[in-house]
């Protein structure tokens, strides 16, 4: 199907709006997540909420139809045993990056997500890959998508188009993409309903939100939300 997409859904703030914004594009419109033994694995059951409301809110151009979720079984867990895996600090490690950056979790992604499309027929693959409020992972990076695409289609014999409608704004223009797109049925379901925090906090409601307000994925989200407020 030509004009359907798979978007890379986690249930986290980036993920809604990329959901929305695939909706607003094409036909139809399925999802995939990831079960990869992440600390903050509560995302996994704001998943099926996030979906539905995002559904209701009405006006799209497309339908929403079937989510698949794929247990990884800790794999990456594993060999990463980084902070988005393990309960410790979350810090800068000598290298430069942070310590919540799992190897090659994107590029794993985005692998799984195209055997998916193969499947059922899907041409256009949507992630909330981001350059400008990316913490400095490498998988994040344009170059790496584009690279992953063209592997992607050689591999396959396919030719998938793969989209990053967040690569280059950041965190507060994605709360305006949010409403632009959806108005604020859109921002009260990514504040009620979604979830970012790492250290998986989702008791503690912010303005922005729930979340531990203190981790990397906390500060950028709130970061953002006060810039947008105070612009909007």
């Amino acid at each position: 199907m030509s004009d359907s997409a798979l978007v890379l859904f986690s249930g986290g703030q980036d993920s809604s709006t990329c959901l929305a914004w695939a909706l607003d594009r094409f036909d139809h419109v399925e999802t995939v997540g990831f079960d990869y033994g992440q600390r903050h694995a509560v995302e996994l059951d704001c998943r099926e909420p996030v979906r539905k409301a995002v559904a209701r809110i009405g006006g799209w151009r497309g339908t929403l139809g079937p989510d698949h979720l794929i247990d990884l079984g800790g794999a990456l867990a594993e060999i990463g045993g980084t902070a988005m895996t393990r309960d410790i600090e979350i810090e800068m490690t000598e290298n430069g990056l942070p310590n919540t950056f799992v190897p090659g979790r994107n590029l794993l992604f985005l692998t799984y997500a195209a055997a998916i499309a193969y499947r059922r027929g899907l041409r256009h693959i949507v992630g909330g890959m981001c350059e400008t409020d990316f913490s400095g992972y490498p998988d994040c990076r344009d170059d790496t998508v584009k690279a992953m695409q063209l592997a992607l289609n050689l591999g396959m014999d396919r030719r998938f188009v793969l989209h990053t409608p967040l690569m280059w704004i950041d965190k507060s223009e994605t709360w305006a993409m949010a409403e632009k797109l959806g108005g604020a049925a859109l921002i009260q379901v990514i504040v009620d309903l979604s979830h970012t925090c790492y250290r998986g906090d989702h008791t503690t409601r912010h303005e922005w939100g729930y979340g531990c307000n203190t981790c990397p994925a906390c500060e950028l989200r709130a970061n953002g939300y006060r810039k947008w407020r105070k612009s909007a």
